[in-house]
């Protein structure tokens, strides 16, 4: 009996088009290697798409590879992730089922799970995953008795984060545990941290992670680079495993560290590393660092950017998220307190926009507007339309909105 695993697909999760495909075509490529491995069935852990009600243009490519799957007489066993379970019963994956693409193994009435029966004997059941963690308490009701008993090969599927499991960049994160899952079971499918682990656990069998099938964030394209995807055989009594690689498109990452360096030389030193090739590939630029003079915004990023797409980038990211200017922290400590830092800074920008208004003026009354709060009781929609209708007024067009928005 031979199958896959594969889990946090995160279909739709990036907002470049260029990566939104690449993702895509990771999974087109998972669902290519099923058919070539000649798998029995496919095990998705949840988070296939990115939310609950995605595009339609995205519904239709999922849905026509895994057709193809349906073709080949590989069955497709899914439970929702965090991402694409919906508390109000509404998601895709129903759509999914109905249309006889996949088959939801969560079924949960009672604190009592159901089994899925494969055709090839084996017998899959799981837990979904919530936002914030919140299936713990789908845990504290299950009825582990009947599942443990149960004979046959068994298979657990899961989308929570276990603590016997976590790496230390995760520590402080708060998971479940591994006694929280039922025992006697020959594998157990994991999903939710993007990491790649299996271990094998005395009363438990094997647990593993598959990790994102793509990358889902500039972190983990920089720690990553691409995803994958499990192929399992059980024969003999015996359950082999092996991870395999998903690769798009090589990534090629530049680390810049701007320490006590002006803007001129961190550009400099970005340069003097584009030696290596980077034609076809997504290019990731992490610049950290405090500057000896200038600000951030005094780097050509401009020209970085163009001088990779012209040696054939597919694609350049940046990640300035630590990059801070020695400018700013004198400003702070001359200013004293947020109002005379933030009256500097307006004065310092004056100018560079073209509006016949006193732009000082027009800044700190539009900051007062953002800095309203939602009072209590009061909707989304009730304060989104307090805060453009005071905007509106800011602009002096109040008239005008209310003649044609009421």
């Amino acid at each position: 009996m031979k199958f896959a695993h594969i889990s946090d697909v995160h279909i739709g999760g990036w907002r470049d088009p260029r990566l939104r495909e690449i993702n895509l075509e990771s999974f087109r490529r998972a669902v290519d290697k099923c058919v070539e491995e000649n798998v029995a069935f496919l095990l998705i852990s949840g988070d296939l798409f990115n939310t609950a009600l995605p595009p339609i243009e995205l519904i239709r490519e999922v849905a026509s590879k895994l057709d193809e799957l349906r073709q080949n007489d590989i069955e497709v066993y899914i439970i929702p992730g965090s991402h694409d379970f919906s508390p109000s019963g509404k998601t895709m994956l129903d759509v999914l089922e109905r249309a006889g693409l996949v088959q939801n193994v969560f079924k949960f009435n009672d604190g009592a799970l159901e089994f899925t029966h494969d055709k090839t004997g084996a017998k899959i059941t799981g837990l979904l995953g919530r936002r914030g963690g919140l299936e713990k308490s789908d845990y504290e009701l299950l009825k582990k008795g009947p599942l443990e008993k149960e004979e046959g090969f068994k298979i657990f599927m899961f989308h929570s984060l276990l603590n016997e499991l976590k790496p230390v960049d995760l520590d402080m994160v708060e998971g479940s545990s591994l006694k929280d899952l039922p025992k006697g079971f020959h594998y157990y499918a994991g999903g939710h941290p993007h990491f790649v682990f299996s271990k094998e656990f005395k009363d438990y069998g094997l647990v593993t992670y598959p990790g994102a099938l793509y990358p889902n964030n500039f972190k983990e394209l920089e720690k990553f680079k691409h995803g994958g995807l499990y192929i399992l055989d059980y024969s003999n009594g015996k359950l082999t495993h092996r991870w395999e690689p998903v690769v798009i498109k090589d990534v090629v990452s530049f680390c810049i560290d701007a320490n006590s360096k002006r803007p001129d030389e961190v550009e400099k030193e970005a340069f003097d590393k584009f030696g290596v090739d980077v034609k076809g590939k997504i290019v990731t630029i992490r610049v950290e660092g405090m500057l000896r003079e200038g600000k951030p915004s005094d780097i050509n990023f401009r020209e970085i950017f163009s001088r990779l797409y012209d040696n054939g980038a597919h694609c350049v990211l940046r990640n300035i998220n630590k990059l801070t200017s020695k400018e700013f922290e004198e400003l702070m400590v001359e200013a004293g307190n947020v109002d005379d830092v933030e009256n500097k800074i307006i004065e310092e920008h004056l100018g560079q926009i073209n509006i016949d208004l006193d732009e000082k003026k027009l800044t700190n009354e539009l900051m007062n507007v953002f800095n309203t709060e939602k009072q209590g009781g009061e909707t989304n929609l009730d304060f989104e339309d307090k805060l453009v209708k005071n905007i509106v007024k800011v602009f002096g067009i109040k008239e005008t909105w209310d003649e044609n928005l009421g």
